[in-house]
């Protein structure tokens, strides 16, 4: 079957994964778009978890504090370059980390992996960044995380 641009286009800019990928799995899919979202988040699943055993030498730390000033909350969010540690989609991660943090207060990193994601709630916060690390490339992972209340 053969893919249009218009298909390719809007997959890419709604999900941030590589032309190559889209076209693949458009094609596998017969122009379904659905079904090609569900082969391209298996795919970007399962290059996370190949890259799982990656060492961390990067990333950074996202603070929150709420506009009232009684509750706050910090992640330090690791990846493997300096590169990655300056996409939007890593920053975007980690703004979502720190609110989900300070949110629903989690007291240890295997915690919050746990939790239903706040904006998506049929996704775990680990899925989320399972999702992140397939699309960037990269190993990611939450290192710490605190929260602070009045």
């Amino acid at each position: 079957m053969k893919v249009s641009v218009e298909h390719i286009k809007k997959l890419r800019d709604e999900l941030g994964v590589s032309i190559s990928d889209i076209r693949y799995a458009l094609e596998e899919s017969d122009g379904n778009e659905d079904k090609a979202r569900e082969l391209l988040k298996k795919k970007g699943l399962e290059r996370a978890e190949k890259k799982s055993e990656r060492q961390i030498k990067a990333g950074r730390v996202f603070s929150y504090i709420h506009h009232t000033g009684a509750v706050g909350a910090m992640v330090v969010l690791g990846c493997e370059t300096d590169f990655v540690a300056r996409t939007d989609e890593f920053q975007k991660l980690g703004a979502e980390l720190v609110m989900q943090v300070a949110s629903l207060g989690a007291g240890t990193v295997s915690e919050l992996q746990g939790q239903d994601y706040i904006r998506d709630s049929s996704k775990t916060v680990g899925t989320l960044i399972q999702e992140t690390s397939g699309k960037l490339g990269e190993n990611i992972q939450v290192k710490e995380i605190k929260s602070f209340r009045v």
